[in-house]
């Protein structure tokens, strides 16, 4: 149990087991005289029907948000099993959330309210303009596969905010993933939290993915449920494990977090994880796939550096980071978990204040990824401005 203090925010972790003691922790190590707002991500072994409800008896009037995770980053770096949290000082930020309930039904009209709801709550702080000093994050039902959907309407209400989040994971069960708000923890829905603050910022998206020459043509799809049923005319699980060299029966979450695949649209390349094989032979997906895509074979670089000049990139443009908020895909977990380099990772994640979780997709700016690192890197106050 440790949590820190900085100007602006304040960081907690619970790696308690009953859902009192955690909310019990968190509230003692958030507390704060100018606490406006928690953000959370929690382990999905939690009892989720007790957690929600201590919760909001601990946290009284406070706006709480949060969702479940395929592992979680807390202040000691990379962690399973627990409650990371982060509270803002209103004094710093004017955070504004809404759920989206039904994510099937949203629509641009449903989008367009909502961000006109959230930014006058926003303004409701008078900290700083919204044009240029506000960022949104999306918390998304990681199996609900209408993230693409949602985006697309969230994207083009949100206008010049930029915004990125993560999807919500449970453990890789591959079952049930939730968001939490106003005091429950909801499925099939999601949580958008626009934070408005006269702190320097930049949302970014990293990866360490690189190509190689073979292409993998999509022949036959059911894109609603984002499952390959083909690939270059032959039954997908077999064609993608012919094309790794691996045998069909082996072909686990982390030969997919080895062997990645992406779509090209400019000179950018877009990973489309794969979630599993079924006993059908086919694939299924984490992002959207449709007939008569062309899929890149990628293979992953180095992790940790490409994290590194990422991160001193943020450095150079906002200085020594307050604190990051990061979306952290969980094959790149996967692909670090038993190897040298994962606790590496960890105390670099440490070190660059990052909080977070990893997750089952990543959002960048209205698109649905996968395999990367996404999130929002805050700086510190200028003293200068004192």
């Amino acid at each position: 149990m440790r949590h820190e203090q900085t100007e602006g925010v304040v960081t907690a972790v619970s790696h308690a087991r009953e859902a009192e003691q955690v909310a019990q922790e968190l509230a003692r190590q958030l507390l704060h005289p100018h606490l406006g707002f928690v953000l959370f991500f929690c382990s999905a072994e939690y009892d989720l029907e007790a957690l929600g409800p201590a919760l909001q008896a601990y946290f009284g009037g406070l706006s709480v948000v949060g969702c479940t995770t395929a592992g979680e980053i807390t202040s000691e770096g990379y962690s399973q099993g627990c409650v990371s949290a982060i509270g803002f000082d209103h004094r710093s930020f004017s955070i504004a959330s809404a759920l989206i309930d039904e994510m099937d039904r949203f629509n641009l009209i449903d989008a367009q309210q909502l961000v006109e709801r959230l930014v006058r709550d926003c303004r409701g702080n008078a900290l700083a303009p919204i044009t240029d000093h506000s960022f949104a994050l999306t918390l998304l039902d990681g199996l609900s596969s209408r993230e693409e959907v949602v985006l697309a309407a969230l994207s083009a209400a949100l206008g010049s905010i930029p915004h990125f989040g993560g999807s919500a994971g449970d453990d890789n069960h591959l079952t049930r993933t939730h968001v939490y708000y106003d005091g429950q923890f909801h499925s099939g829905a999601a949580v958008v939290v626009l934070v408005n603050t006269w702190l320097d910022f930049e949302v970014f998206t990293s990866h360490h993915i690189e190509p190689r020459a073979e292409k993998l043509v999509v022949t036959r799809a059911d894109s609603e449920s984002r499952r390959v049923l083909e690939l270059n005319a032959a039954p997908a699980a077999e064609e993608y494990a012919r094309l790794i060299g691996v045998p069909l029966a082996e072909l686990d979450m982390r030969t997919f977090a080895a062997h990645p695949l992406a779509v090209r649209i400019k000179e950018q390349y877009y990973i489309r994880s794969i979630q599993q094989v079924n006993a059908d032979g086919s694939l299924t997906f984490y992002c959207a796939v449709e007939n008569g895509i062309v899929l890149t074979a990628m293979t992953p670089g180095p992790l940790l550096p490409n994290l590194q000049r990422q991160f001193q990139r943020l450095r150079g443009r906002l200085g020594a980071p307050l604190l990051t908020i990061g979306c952290d895909c969980v094959l790149r977990r996967l692909e670090l978990s038993g190897g040298s380099e994962m606790p590496a990772v960890s105390e670099f994640l440490r070190e660059q204040r990052v909080i977070g979780f990893n997750t089952y997709g990543e959002q960048f700016n209205g698109m649905h990824i996968n395999q990367t690192f996404t999130g929002v890197a805050i700086g510190r106050p200028d003293p200068s401005q004192d």
